[in-house]
């Protein structure tokens, strides 16, 4: 089959990064690829290095079911032939000696397959070497940094490069479904950083991302920032200074949003299907209920972007790195996720 990105062809073509090299992240591709159901699914290219995923795959001993394909070669890439092709950033074989640790060479390779995704996925739909959607495998921040790659993470760059003046970072899973007001920044700082337009952006995007999930009539809590969501101004007036008047723009605007609720009893609450969508105030306050009860098939997706970017809910594992123990399930969910995004958007355009 002719792997171009042609619009006449029912199956999107979703990218994936492979992350850091010293990580797990080409050992999560190379498993969750070898699903002959996720396979069939779609059209898949990857960036990153050929010689990374050949040796994840003998590792784990599973046979290379990709072609490759020089990136420098954008004609090969539209015509290569296969339903996965690997972008291969030529890097000498060098890579595969990193140590498992942050290094400057890894943040650079991460950082330069992020960019030719982003890259791809903002082309014209008519343009052969476009993709429908992209999900990113783990990358280290302290690497970036070493780099001179000064991005906090996926979210920050992909909203720079996409000029998205509102995203964030919402968590999918069987049985929860997270969303967050604030993300990479300390703890110390949310007092200065939270107002009631970072509260409402994740309670509006959130009701969009849920109907894109065929949730007609979202239901959408919203957890508080101090113990008992203030007590009542008795432990801190956030809840009443910004965060309720947030919920009440959002019923204005006629989102069914709630609270502030505690968010010791919230996630309950959800896993027990009171809510399809909580929006937690901070990082931690929604990914650790998030991996407690998903460690395996939850999904980080990018909301507010003109692209879709998915990603798997967890880090490079530098600990367990080459040693084929890595568990593929977030990046399998990943894909899938993608996946159908990209073909309900496909369905959209050819209906239009």
């Amino acid at each position: 089959m002719e792997m171009a990105s042609s619009r006449n062809n029912p199956r999107p073509v979703i990218g994936l990064t492979m992350g850091d090299p010293a990580g797990i992240g080409p050992e999560i591709i190379v498993k969750a690829l070898s699903n002959a159901d996720v396979r069939r699914s779609a059209r898949f290219v990857i960036y990153g290095a050929n010689d990374l995923l050949m040796l994840a795959a003998d590792r784990v001993g599973i046979e290379p079911f990709w072609h490759r394909v020089p990136a420098d070669n954008p004609d090969l890439i539209a015509d290569a032939s296969g339903d996965v092709i690997v972008r291969d950033h030529e890097h000498g074989g060098l890579l595969m000696r990193l140590p498992t640790e942050p290094t400057r060479r890894g943040g650079h390779a991460s950082k330069l397959w992020v960019d030719a995704a982003i890259a791809d996925a903002m082309r014209d739909d008519a343009d052969p070497a476009s993709i429908d959607a992209m999900v990113t495998a783990p990358i280290n921040k302290r690497a970036w940094h070493l780099a001179d790659h000064s991005w906090p993470g996926h979210t920050e760059l992909l909203a720079h490069r996409t000029r998205s003046r509102r995203t964030a970072m919402c968590f999918e899973s069987p049985r929860l479904r997270v969303i967050l007001s604030t993300i990479h920044v300390p703890l110390m700082e949310l007092r200065n950083l939270l107002t009631i337009g970072r509260v409402f952006d994740p309670i509006d995007l959130g009701n969009d991302a849920c109907r894109q999930l065929g949730i007609n009539a979202p239901r959408i809590a919203v957890a508080g920032l101090n113990p008992h969501a203030g007590e009542n101004g008795l432990m801190g007036d956030e809840e009443k200074r910004i965060i309720e008047p947030a919920i009440r723009m959002a019923k204005d605007a006629g989102i069914d949003a709630n609270g502030p609720f505690p968010a010791d009893v919230v996630f309950r609450e959800a896993l027990d299907g009171r809510w399809d969508l909580v929006v937690a105030m901070y990082h931690d306050q929604g990914l650790i209920p998030m991996k407690l009860v998903q460690p395996r098939t939850a999904v980080n997706w990018t909301v507010g972007l003109p692209i879709i970017r998915t990603s798997p809910d967890h880090g490079t594992a530098y600990d367990i790195a080459g040693t084929g123990r890595a568990d593929a399930g977030s990046m399998e969910s990943a894909i899938r996720l993608a996946v159908h995004l990209a073909s309900k958007q496909r369905s959209r355009t050819a209906s239009s």
